[in-house]
């Protein structure tokens, strides 16, 4: 090696061999080896900013179990847990470098983690940069530890932080639908169903029943999140806890909820069945699916309703928030709920990929849980990113549109309300004529004498026809009971 080189490389050894690491890189030989292989995604683990911190808390509390038990030097634990404490601050991300797509069930992500921290670790106790010694990743990073606890506990750990940050904003919708909901509680409209006139409802009932799925979705938050704080640190590496201290789990478990800051982390019952099993992954998922649902379900509606402006419904005015043609002129799209049904198809389609990958374990291991944590963190990504674009730039600036709204008093839907006071048949009879004429319905019960006047203005009232209320229905003048 020549002498430049010596100044811009170290060597260090593995299994496999000797290479070169670059002297400044705080990762090391197995780092290096993952770059070399795992080129796909060219997403490197460092852009998940709550999976790094939550790995080095993950290896913060290791450290400590270790430290208690006396199997690690307290210099050595001094030094680890300030590297991972400065990790978990923010630093050194640039340094997590493997692909989040890999072989190997996340042993690369695991040995990145583990030269960073013993890298810096070194450094803090005066040698020179190096993950080997005296602090070696494996030996001591690493101690009582395997990829295949740290790794889904990390992953675990990462999404609830990230499930904490969804709940604020899905919070935020809930709350701009809700204000929404009740600045147009007496706004009357026509309801629809399966694209057909049908009896009135009001604009803000439409908003409070899209807040009530959503509120729904809120809670299923909160099931997605317990799901998750079931981990499996101690196993090691297929849940006999071989290398395991057996204080050191209870331990760890102490200490990992310290750290983070979760007080519902708990050691799984059976850490074989945690180890080699994701289906905590697939049902968490599952409820990310249902939101996206959920809020594909509200952008179509609310495109629907925002339709036009003259050949479509046009009963509310969505926000402009750019031109929506480059050869029509005046033309506005619904370019926000559109955004917002591709990432929920999105979210939905990384779903379908976590079940895949879960169905793909294998006896005591499932190697394919970096493709879990690829989509899981991908589809949180896009559901914090997009619900709050959807509630500044388009829910809390929707305006109902008179227009649009006032084909509710020509609609032969009306007649439904007439149902238990003229009854079924006579009622369709008003319907069919009401059509044919394009006469209103209201006239032609009065035309007939079926009702007077007054009495029809109760029935047809907005707040009668969209609220539950006592019927009075005029009997016959015999008896049912008699003979």
């Amino acid at each position: 090696m020549s002498g430049q080189e010596r100044e811009e490389y170290r060597e260090e050894s593995d299994l496999l061999g000797t290479r070169k690491v670059p002297r400044e890189a705080y990762w090391g030989v197995q780092t290096l080896r993952a770059v070399e292989n795992f080129g796909v995604s060219l997403i490197p683990i460092g852009n998940y900013t709550k999976f790094i911190v939550a790995l080095a808390m993950v290896k913060k509390a290791c450290a400590m179990a270790n430290r208690d038990l006396g199997l690690l030097r307290k210099k050595y634990a001094r030094a680890i847990i300030q590297a991972c404490d400065e990790i978990i601050e923010g630093k050194f991300h640039d340094q997590f470098v493997v692909d989040v797509l890999q072989g190997g069930a996340g042993t690369s992500t695991n040995m990145n983690a583990n030269e960073v921290i013993a890298s810096r670790a070194n450094e803090i106790l005066g040698h020179p940069r190096n993950s080997m010694s005296p602090i070696s990743a494996n030996d001591h990073v690493n101690m009582s530890q395997s990829t295949n606890d740290v790794y889904p506990t990390a992953i675990k750990i990462a999404t609830i932080f990230n499930l904490n940050e969804l709940s604020d904003v899905l919070g935020e919708l809930i709350v701009a639908l809700d204000d929404k909901a009740e600045e147009f509680k007496d706004i009357l409209k026509l309801g629809r169903t399966e694209m057909q006139d049908a009896v009135p409802i009001t604009l803000g009932q439409e908003f409070a029943a899209w807040s009530a799925a959503l509120k729904r979705d809120l809670l299923r938050i909160g099931l997605a999140r317990e799901v998750l704080e079931t981990h499996n640190i101690g196993a090691t590496a297929i849940g006999t806890s071989l290398n395991a201290d057996p204080h050191y789990i209870r331990l760890a478990e102490k200490h990992l909820r310290e750290v983070t800051g979760l007080d519902g982390l708990v050691t799984a019952e059976n850490l074989i069945d945690d180890t080699q099993n994701s289906d905590e992954f697939v049902h968490a998922s599952g409820l990310l699916r249902v939101m996206a649902s959920n809020l594909s379900k509200i952008c179509h509606d609310l495109i629907i309703l925002s339709s036009g402006p003259i050949g479509g419904f046009h009963e509310i005015i969505l926000p402009a928030v750019q031109p929506g043609s480059s050869i029509m002129p005046g033309k506005v799209n619904p370019v926000i709920p559109e955004m917002m049904i591709q990432c929920a198809s999105s979210v939905i389609g990384h779903d379908n990929v976590i079940t895949l990958a879960a169905t793909g374990g294998q006896l005591e291991l499932n190697a394919f849980e970096p493709l879990m944590a690829y989509n899981f963190f991908q589809a949180l990504k896009l559901l914090r990113n997009s619900i709050p674009i959807l509630t500044e730039k388009c829910i809390k600036g929707i305006k109902p549109n008179p227009e649009g709204l006032d084909v509710v008093h020509r609609s032969v839907g009306l007649v439904t309300a007439l149902n238990p006071y003229i009854g079924y048949k006579e009622a369709t009879k008003i319907a069919k004529e009401a059509l044919a004429t394009k006469r209103s319905v209201r006239e032609i019960v009065l035309e007939k004498g079926l009702l007077d006047e007054k009495t029809l203005d109760e029935i047809l009232s907005p707040e009668r026809m969209t609220q539950p209320h006592e019927l009075e229905i005029p009997h016959d003048e015999q008896d049912d009971d008699e003979d």
